[in-house]
């Protein structure tokens, strides 16, 4: 049995809504992204996993059935809508403390970002110490064996 059409084209259209939430800069439909990319993701596991069938009991038959229902989409999906809640928790818990500390759901520029991004890509902005020339046919120092005291 093949999966349908429609049922894909759901998950599909699930799975582009949470991403468009997902890059929101409110906390609240940030969560609302994560919620919808985890149901759609669930739902192509169930869709994935094949047709309804008996259950995973030896000897036992439903409606006559002759193939046996797949329990690990079952116990992959149930673990993910647990670890789902949790993270939902989580997030629940940031726009809480977000909103106390700032009353604002927004998250604002943080100005150390926005300084990394005006940078230009040339090293010469970069604040590390330049590294001197290394030969790419000497031994790293990490590749020399120790001097023992005999060869001294």
């Amino acid at each position: 049995m093949s999966p349908s059409v429609a049922g894909l084209v759901i998950i599909g259209l699930m799975l582009s809504c949470g991403v468009y939430l997902v890059l929101e800069r409110s906390l609240t439909r940030m969560l609302l992204g994560v919620l919808l990319i985890s149901n759609a993701v669930n739902l192509l596991i169930l869709v994935v996993a094949g047709p309804s069938g008996n259950p995973p009991v030896r000897g036992r038959t439903v409606l006559g059935r002759d193939i046996t229902a797949d329990p690990l989409a079952q116990a992959m999906v149930l673990t993910a809508i647990v670890i789902t809640m949790g993270i939902a928790a989580f997030v629940l818990a940031l726009a809480y403390r977000s909103y106390q500390l700032t009353t604002e759901e927004e998250i604002e520029r943080d100005p150390e970002d926005v300084r990394v991004a005006q940078q230009s890509g040339d090293e010469n902005t970069d604040v590390r110490t330049p590294r001197p020339p290394q030969d790419p046919d000497a031994p790293a120092d990490l590749d020399e064996l120790p001097e023992s005291e005999t060869e001294k």
